[in-house]
């Protein structure tokens, strides 16, 4: 997507720490075998661009192998580490981003998706996640307001509003040509969120998101960029 899923590090980060922080119906792992699992889609709303991402964390041991099928049993994911004695415990997955959403529906349907592992000591896991294909409606943005500048770089609280029954916002800012960023996962019933001191520097340029997360996992993110007005 344009800056959040074409330059999309900083936002692939977020995705991997609330599939982490927060899990989600529908994501439930079948008989306890895997830790966790999720399948869900993410939406830019300006750029209308999306993807599916897949999350899985196994046993104790890595994962030697991992399937992954989808309804009606067409396989869309094999995974070998048939080199590595200690596997891979967690991993996170993707897809690529085309600029038509139903693309991505057409590949991947919405239903019971299957997960089928085999651990570095011959463990074999079984799981299942659903997808849905029902997206929901993004925040909107409240202060700052998108593309304001001469924002103050102290005590600034965002804020935003949401539709009813969402699960989860997440938040992410980041100050544009640099690492520092910040990413919060917030309950659905956040309405503002406050920088820490020190984070927001005078006269530089930000990006801030916020994404809705639905019950079942599915997001839809918008974004602005805000100016932080000169040192005085």
């Amino acid at each position: 997507m344009n800056t959040m899923h074409r330059h999309n590090s900083w936002i692939a980060a977020i995705g991997a720490l609330f599939a982490m922080a927060y899990p989600l119906a529908g994501a439930a792992a079948e008989d306890g075998r895997f830790e966790k699992l999720s399948v869900y889609l993410e939406r830019n709303v300006q750029d209308g661009d999306a993807e599916i991402r897949f999350d899985v964390t196994g046993a104790t041991d890595g994962l030697a192998a991992l399937k992954v099928l989808a309804p009606g049993e067409r396989t869309v994911i094999v995974l070998r580490t048939p080199d590595s004695k200690l596997g891979v415990r967690s991993l996170t997955l993707e897809s690529p981003e085309p600029d038509d959403d139903k693309i991505v529906r057409a590949d991947f349907p919405a239903g019971a998706y299957r997960f089928e592992g085999t651990t570095t000591k011959g463990e074999h896991l079984r799981g299942e996640a659903q997808l849905s294909h029902v997206f929901p409606e993004p925040a909107a943005f409240e202060y700052p307001r998108p593309d304001q500048k001469d924002v103050p770089a102290t005590a600034l609280t965002l804020r935003w509003s949401v539709p009813k029954g969402i699960e989860a916002c997440a938040i992410v800012i980041e100050q544009t040509g640099s690492a520092y960023e910040i990413r919060a996962l917030l309950p659905g019933s956040a309405r503002s969120f406050t920088a820490p001191e020190g984070f927001l520097r005078a006269g530089k340029a930000y990006k801030f998101a916020i994404g809705t997360v639905a019950k079942d996992g599915n997001r839809s993110f918008i974004e602005a960029a805000f100016t932080t007005a000169r040192a005085r």
